[in-house]
């Protein structure tokens, strides 16, 4: 398979499709002279929009098919994809927050034209196409001591003000802290991304919200974490990690070979220091899989990628924006 149909065939799992969608894909396979992918069968059970599994009309005699213990439709759980102008999510219904977040950037993407998305026009919004009772509400949010955290931050998206907007739906929103970890480190690392575009022809990142284990004085390992809302609705995750993928032409002669560099870093929902270093924060790309349950890019992507830090310096920039153009709107009290 050509270097360019590894990169766009592989780089996203679980349906995420980026970059123009599904079509693209298709006009991707044609240009590098692969077979369109087979028509999608319809599935046996699917979940409607108020949440409840329901047999597909066009399936005749489902309940012949299916074992008799799901006679009466099938549970879950549900991933749901959420695709969007400028990203894709699978939102948790657990936990009411995305499981994962994923983002193709380029230097194009990221250079808005004249109507490009305001983030001063952009409002916190509850996901009305997610089910009312898995939904994250910005009543539970009110006075938690958390900030709406963007997995998707809203300046990777001034491509037009829908784009914006859709960032500012809480399906693509996390608790995290304010000072020193949203508004600060964690917006040095998502401005660090957006500049790898200096450097390299395709970007993609994955946001991944993470629950980790920690030793306790007796010994042992234990999950421990946060659910705010009253009552409690939305979880509190004790880390978030970053993986990025970066692509350009190994050489102008070879146009159509990718350099791939990978890389991942795993951050604490907390205060971190302005002056800790990028890399004290690396883990294997592995570990996170292992950690979120996902399979974010493949062993052949892996093998071909030499690590992101020996492509680029891992280093970010200092610069207090919500001083500047990441200032946090004040949460005020909820509509409903």
């Amino acid at each position: 398979m050509p270097g360019g149909a590894v990169v766009h065939a592989a780089v996203f799992t679980a349906g995420a499709l980026l970059g123009g969608g599904i079509a693209a894909v298709v006009a991707n396979r044609r240009k590098e002279g692969l077979p369109p992918p087979a028509p999608s069968t319809p599935a046996i059970v699917h979940v409607g929009r108020a949440g409840k599994a329901q047999f597909s009309e066009n399936v005749r005699d489902v309940a012949v098919s299916l074992p008799p213990a799901l006679k009466n439709g099938h549970p879950g759980p549900v991933s749901d994809l959420l695709v969007h102008k400028a990203y894709v999510a699978g939102y948790d219904r657990r936990l009411r927050h995305p499981a994962w977040t994923a983002e193709y950037l380029n230097k194009a993407s990221l250079t808005p034209p004249a109507s490009g998305g305001d983030r001063s026009k952009s409002n916190f919004v509850e996901d009305e196409s997610l089910p009312v009772p898995f939904r994250a509400r910005l009543k539970d949010y009110f006075r938690s001591g958390y900030d709406r955290g963007h997995m998707v931050p809203a300046a990777d998206a001034k491509s037009s003000q829908e784009a914006m907007d859709e960032t500012f739906l809480l399906s693509n929103m996390a608790p995290q802290v304010g000072d020193g970890f949203n508004r600060h480190y964690w917006a040095y690392l998502e401005d660090w991304c957006r500049k790898l575009t200096n450097n390299f022809q395709d970007v993609y990142v994955f946001t991944v919200p993470l629950y980790l284990p920690k030793l306790d004085p007796d010994g042992k390992y234990r999950i421990t974490h946060e659910v705010i809302g009253s009552p409690p609705n939305v979880s509190v995750p004790t880390h978030f990690a970053k993986v990025v993928l970066t692509s350009k032409p190994s050489s102008p002669s070879t146009p159509s070979i990718p350099d791939l560099a990978l890389g991942a870093f795993v951050l604490p929902n907390a205060v971190i220091k302005d002056e800790a270093p990028l890399e004290g924060f690396v883990v294997p790309v592995e570990a996170v899989e292992k950690a979120s349950g996902l399979t974010l890019f493949s062993d052949e992507i892996k093998a071909k990628s030499k690590h992101i830090c020996k492509a680029t310096q891992c280093q970010v920039t200092i610069r207090r924006f919500d001083d500047a153009q990441k200032t946090v709107k004040a949460i005020g009290a909820p509509r409903h």
